[in-house]
């Protein structure tokens, strides 16, 4: 813990922290003199007798520090009174690329919470601080508490809590890349590759990848995506292009992952995002095969690990999410790019509608799409600004014959299949 937590100190009264309510970031920033601003509104509605206090994961090992991370809300959930509120945490320099740290933000907590927290910052991976209110509940102050590897730090210091503006970025933006949503064949892998030591299917999906990670010539066929959520119409679609074309067909994440695909969604977010990234290189190496014999229908592929993945690590609304033209929607360089990409768009309630007629068991982000309107809706602005190439949008509410015809009008003007 000792090295991460001495990178953050010397910039420490230059961190931003956010902690999110109700699905939505507040920002609070530090600073040594208190000039008369506000409390922060994640200290307003603190009720008198009750205790604060953050805690940011700080482990140097980026994944124990995500399985570390993971592992402790559980706990924080289960050894914690229930009176005791736990919110995700984040803390970060504004517009610095991987400066964020994720942590939670306990409110409410009491005496016997604070021998948890002694027991936490004695052994594991976690800065902790504590903050008091002053002044009749005008002022909070922060406090470092020390490390048992840091025995050398000032953490003596007092600062006073202010609120601080939105940054210009969620601050979630500044670690996407390669943690969230990977940009290459080596930086997922890597990944998988750490993992063998403390999650033994690792070495499975080792086996499973393809020798060689170079983007590959392309197939002499077209290769023809689609996309969209699930029960708007890709199965039905892509066996009648198949059908139709005398296509290949072809799934991301592929069949051969299968087996491996629940026990890996069990896992924190970077080890499962770079466990499908890589499912689309194997698809990709299944493709150059195939496309040169024939064409090539894939259900899902980049699109749908970049969309979920982006959607998932943004809270708060729509507008939250990185730019339009943003390096998060960039294409990776080694992963061959398709001849056409479709999007399939639905009616929400037209598709919870065939959701429940279909009956079948969903993921849990799936299961997030039902009753979380805000994230369907930054799953499909995802897809849309997802570039190299972009998606073409097409209406799957029509009969499926409709929906196909217009598919194969779009694949005939852009592949001359």
């Amino acid at each position: 813990m000792a090295r991460r937590a001495m990178c953050l100190l010397p910039q420490w009264s230059s961190r931003v922290f956010s902690v999110e309510l109700d699905g939505a970031p507040f920002y609070f920033s530090i600073q040594e003199r208190h000039r008369g601003e506000e409390v922060p509104r994640v200290f307003s509605e603190v009720q008198n007798n009750d205790r604060c206090y953050s805690l940011l994961v700080c482990g140097s090992d980026r994944i124990r520090r995500a399985k570390f991370y993971a592992e402790l809300r559980e706990k924080l959930l289960r050894d914690l009174p229930p009176e005791c509120d736990v919110s995700p945490m984040l803390s970060f320099l504004p517009n610095v690329k991987d400066s964020l740290v994720k942590g939670y933000f306990l409110k409410g907590s009491s005496s016997s919470s604070e021998r948890l927290l002694r027991d936490l910052v004695r052994h594991d991976p976690v800065l902790v601080c504590s903050y008091l209110r002053k002044d009749g509940g005008q002022m909070w102050t922060q406090h470092l508490w020390p490390h048992a590897d840091n025995q050398t730090m000032d953490m003596s210091k007092e600062y006073y809590v202010v609120p601080s503006e939105a940054p210009e970025h969620h601050p979630s933006t500044l670690n996407i890349i390669n943690s969230d949503v990977f940009y290459s064949f080596e930086d997922a892998y890597e990944v998988i590759k750490k993992c063998g030591d403390i999650i033994p299917e690792a070495t499975s999906v080792m086996e499973l990848l393809p020798s060689r990670a170079e983007a590959r010539s392309k197939p002499d066929f077209p290769v023809i995506v689609i996309e969209g959520l699930d029960a708007t119409g890709k199965t039905t679609l892509t066996e009648s292009l198949r059908d139709s074309l005398g296509a290949t067909l072809l799934r991301s994440p592929p069949q051969c992952m299968s087996p491996l695909r629940a026990r890996f969604d069990q896992e924190p977010p970077l080890i499962r995002r770079a466990f499908y990234a890589l499912g689309n290189y194997i698809t990709a190496e299944q493709v150059g095969q195939e496309g040169m014999k024939a064409p090539v229908i894939v259900d899902r592929f980049w699109h749908s690990t970049a969309a979920y993945a982006i959607a998932t690590a943004v809270s708060g609304p729509v507008c939250n999410l990185p730019a339009e033209g943003s390096e998060v929607y960039r294409w990776p360089s080694d992963l061959f790019q398709p001849s056409l990409v479709v999007l399939l768009t639905l009616d929400p309630e037209e598709r919870k509608r065939r959701l429940r007629d279909r009956g079948q068991g969903k993921t849990e982000e799936e299961q997030e799409l039902d009753h979380n309107q805000l994230f369907r809706l930054k799953v499909e602005e995802a897809y849309r600004r997802i570039a190299g190439p972009a998606c073409v949008t097409v209406d799957a509410s029509p009969s499926a014959d409709q929906v196909l015809q217009q598919v194969r009008l779009l694949i005939r003007g852009k592949c001359h299949l």
